[in-house]
């Protein structure tokens, strides 16, 4: 689940970013400091989410504690799912009940031994301010929440050998975060009843995130023991995954890793559909932000035999970009447009997925902008830019020092 959850605006929107992160955690400029349960559970946010932290916290009204709660539920379920320590005869019960601990309010789990332990340990905190929402969000958050405890049950020991298989397992893990936030999203009253009611395209945001972060992530879950691309695909290239990191396996490698990339590119279209949908400004940046990244990061991954020696990040440079620009549909089609034509210009004419991946790149580009009506950003002034970017970079230092200064602050708090 933690993938989907690793994924601001022009200039003004960035200020207001950095004024309002500049506040106690959990509260709004100008408002009264929190209660003491409420501000616990933001800095567990701030300590446990580096870059996920300040999209929730830039939220409009009520909806920012809800999403915020939704994020400290499926981070502890999560952290059950991953601790390796834990036994399968006492895990698989925690799982399935896991959403019934949100009533229980003495309910803690202190044997963890994973980085996030402390979401479980502080649990009575998590579920205090759980019981304290709206019934509307406690609803969304209790179903969401054990739906993917029963997933997660059911991919512990089973192996991801379809494509179906794959996409059952990335809906378990993130579709299934995609369909919570937009119940939520719809709950506020931000957004319109059809945002929450249509799980096709919710279930489509998470799984693009998703298969994102597996296809970039293929040598460190090597690593670390774990499969999370299809057998079906992989057998065709190689006899085991891992065969897939060896050096004279680099042309069959790229071929698996392009057909992967391609089935991910399929769930653009809903994707545009569903940001076309919204709204509310600080719900599109929380929705637009993650998917414009996926899309650049797939770019970024496309026949690059680098997936299966390190890590593939996309610069700097192209992430406050378009923290900047990803503010409304026409500039995140702007921007999947840009990444799609980066793509095809990589397509090899041998790779046996070529014709799949030209014809979801055409349909994509029928609902993307027409090349010749992209925004240039040699149209802005070099004083707009200059100022733009000197607060972009800015934002991106400080919200990536954030989780370790909230560390500080927390322990210097303690002592």
């Amino acid at each position: 689940m933690e993938r989907v959850w690793r994924w601001l605006g022009r200039p003004a929107e960035l200020c207001n970013l950095l004024r309002f992160r500049l506040a106690p955690a959990g509260t709004a400029v100008g408002k009264d400091p929190p209660r003491a349960s409420l501000r616990a559970c933001y800095q567990h946010l701030n300590q446990t989410s580096r870059s996920f932290a300040a999209v929730i916290q830039a939220l409009d009204g009520e909806l920012r504690h809800a999403v915020c709660i939704f994020y400290l539920v499926l981070r502890a379920l999560d952290t059950i799912e991953d601790d390796m320590t834990i036994s399968l005869e006492t895990k698989v019960p925690m799982l399935h009940e896991f959403h019934s601990y949100l009533y229980q309010p003495e309910w803690r789990y202190t044997e963890s031994k994973e980085k996030d332990k402390q979401v479980l340990e502080d649990f009575p905190t998590i579920s205090l301010e759980f019981r304290n929402l709206a019934e509307v969000y406690q609803d969304v958050i209790t179903d969401v929440c054990r739906k993917m405890g029963v997933g997660m049950a059911e991919y512990l020991e089973k192996k991801i050998n379809s494509v179906q298989d794959w996409d059952k397992y990335c809906h378990y893990v993130a579709g299934l975060v995609g369909i919570g936030l937009s119940r939520l999203f719809s709950a506020s009253e931000l957004e319109d009843p059809i945002v929450g009611q249509d799980v096709e395209l919710a279930n489509s945001m998470g799984l693009f995130l998703q298969k994102t972060n597996i296809i970039r992530d293929y040598l460190q879950d090597q690593l670390e023991g774990r499969e999370f691309w299809p057998r079906e695909v992989w057998s065709r290239y190689a006899k085991k995954l891992s065969d897939l990191a060896k050096p004279e396996n680099a042309d069959v490698a790229v071929q698996c890793l392009n057909e992967l990339i391609t089935n991910a590119l399929h769930h653009v279209p809903d994707v545009l559909k569903y940001l076309s949908r919204l709204k509310n400004q600080s719900v599109f940046n929380f929705c637009a932000i993650p998917q414009a990244m996926a899309i650049a990061t797939l770019a970024a991954c496309y026949n690059n035999k680098q997936v299966f020696r390190g890590v593939v990040k996309i610069r700097k440079g192209q992430a406050v970009t378009m923290m900047m620009d990803a503010t409304n549909v026409q500039a995140v089609k702007a921007i999947i447009y840009q990444y799609v034509e980066e793509i095809y210009q990589k397509i090899p004419s041998t790779d046996p997925s070529s014709n799949k991946t030209q014809q979801i790149i055409a349909s994509v580009r029928t609902m993307s902008l027409p090349s010749s009506t992209i925004v240039s950003r040699n149209h802005y002034s070099p004083i707009y830019l200059s100022c733009a970017m000197l607060l972009a970079a800015l934002s991106w230092q400080y919200l990536s020092a954030m989780s370790k200064a909230s560390e500080e602050y927390i322990q210097a708090g303690e002592n």
